[in-house]
């Protein structure tokens, strides 16, 4: 357990790491630089709440889950410390992505979220069978169309918000990703279940 809250907090760092990018250079360019983030914790078998959540089998699964959000979202916000210090001008843009995710309300974030969590599952089972270029191209994807990740959304929160801001709009809005996420990280291999099994 030891090693996951270590990988999960990596993790979370990484991709943090890629939302700094993002939020100073942003369009297309700051979005294929966030994939830098991704590549990292593929490469280096890191705990992603968005990469191991399209994979969860055993109890130790389960168990381990809540653990890598927790562990992703303290990376996001030791980062976010250090950025909102040494970069303060960031914290305006991150705050306006905060404000668009509350204005589109709880429905709407976990339906973004979902397509979101298809498109890192899949990317993640590319990179797996040693197939990197879709991360170049999935992340990107999803940045661009205004899909809502949970962990790079918990460096945004972190940065835009001291903790005494957080209200309970925020938190449900939050909490909308990263449901949306999971629903979207597991839809393929859900539908493949339900799909009826073809005669031999």
């Amino acid at each position: 357990m030891r090693k996951t809250i270590i990988d999960s907090i990596l993790a979370g760092i990484c991709i943090s790491l890629g939302g700094v990018a993002f939020l100073k250079v942003g369009g297309i360019v700051g979005a294929v630089l966030f994939s830098f983030g991704l590549i990292t914790v593929v490469c280096y078998k890191m705990k992603l709440y968005t990469g191991v959540s399209g994979f969860v089998e055993t109890c130790r699964d389960w168990i381990e889950l809540p653990v890598i959000i927790v562990g992703n979202i303290v990376g996001c916000g030791l980062v976010a410390l250090a950025i909102r210090s040494a970069i303060p001008d960031l914290v305006d843009t991150a705050h306006k992505i905060v404000e668009n995710r509350i204005d589109k309300g709880f429905w709407n974030v976990m339906l973004l979220a979902i397509f979101c969590g298809f498109i890192m599952t899949t990317v993640v089972n590319f990179a797996r069978q040693k197939m990197w270029l879709p991360l170049l191209f999935g992340i990107p994807l999803f940045i661009m169309c205004g899909f809502v990740h949970s962990i790079a959304d918990a460096f945004y929160y972190t940065l835009a918000l001291l903790p005494g801001e957080w209200t309970g709009q925020t938190l449900i809005i939050y909490l909308a990703s990263i449901i949306g996420n999971f629903i979207g990280c597991n839809l393929y291999r859900t539908l493949q279940l339900a799909a009826p099994k073809q005669k031999q």
